[in-house]
């Protein structure tokens, strides 16, 4: 498991082409240094860097490494520190077949993007998600480890179907985005690549898992903690409870099966003695919390554009 240090400074977005090359580059550029991974094959493509900071503080790194790694490397300045805008910039800006996400505070291991296009290209997908793997500090709390709540694989249902996602570890077909983007409302809020691909998928999408496209990503003490999570998995609520609404089901019938759950969490949290069950239970109910909340219009709840 690699180690993760640095500052990262922007949200990224890899753009691919559907021709072959030699070799294939992976890029993570962070303020004061720059991570090469080189694998044998694989897609052609050029990073586009989108850089939300008030100033252009991201240009001088991206010109540099482009340069230095010998990279096709677009900068685009989306200032407003609405990562909606980022992610759009990216969309606005991108012209290829393939279009691959990936966050900034991610690291990629070389055969990262090829993983993505071979399956793309197996299964004929829309989507294709990839594991997030979190990495912890040395210092985090033991429960935080053991339990994991910071990884992220997108949620199969019994029949198959993956119905939304998270753009930290995707690629997407270009022709299948067409105009729609994401909704600027939940920029600052999270939960804006969520309901971005459920909007995809009911608009006839099919996505997609590749278990080997995995990347790290490192998680920062401030959010190795139960507070941090609860709030997290209430924000997520309620985009899912937003996602319901989008797609007709009525407050009430949102509202009763999440009252429900969120008692029957809150049981099970206070009857288990294990300490990474009772927590994860107690994040269980905030998340059906948070869909009974917004079916009642509650405001979603900011917690990155916060921190």
């Amino acid at each position: 498991m690699p180690k993760l240090k640095g500052d990262g400074f922007c949200s990224r977005v890899r753009e691919l082409t559907s021709t072959s090359a030699s070799a294939l580059f992976v890029v993570r550029v962070y303020g004061r240094r720059c991570c090469r991974s080189r694998g044998r094959r694989g897609p052609s493509f050029r990073v586009i860097v989108a850089d939300n900071d008030d100033e252009p503080s991201a240009q001088a790194i991206a010109h540099r490494a482009e340069h230095e790694l010998d990279l096709r490397i677009t900068y685009v300045h989306a200032p407003a520190r609405n990562i909606s805008i980022a992610r759009n910039a990216c969309l606005e800006t991108s012209t290829a077949d393939l279009v691959a996400f990936i966050d900034d505070d991610e690291i990629a291991p070389p055969q990262w993007l090829a993983c993505l296009v071979d399956h793309q290209r197996q299964s004929n997908a829309d989507v294709v998600f990839g594991p997030v793997k979190a990495v912890y500090e040395p210092n985090a709390p033991a429960w935080v480890v053991e339990g994991d709540f910071h990884s992220s694989q997108p949620v199969v249902r019994a029949s198959g179907a993956i119905e939304t996602g998270y753009s930290g570890n995707a690629l997407m077909r270009r022709a299948v985005i067409g105009d729609r983007r994401f909704g600027l409302a939940l920029g600052k809020t999270g939960g804006e690549d969520t309901f971005f691909f459920a909007e995809l998928f009911k608009a006839g999408a099919r996505l997609d898992y590749c278990e080997a496209a995995l990347v790290y990503e490192t998680t920062p003490l401030a959010r190795a903690n139960l507070d941090w999570l609860v709030r997290r998995a209430f924000r997520s609520g309620q985009t899912h409870a937003r996602v319901l609404r989008a797609n007709g089901v009525w407050p009430l019938a949102i509202a009763a099966p999440a009252a429900a759950k969120s008692l029957y969490s809150v049981l099970v949290a206070a009857t288990a003695f294990d300490g990474v069950k009772w927590r994860r239970s107690w994040i269980r109910a905030a998340l059906h919390a948070g869909v009974l909340a917004k079916a009642f219009g509650v405001s979603d709840l900011r917690i990155y554009g916060a921190r």
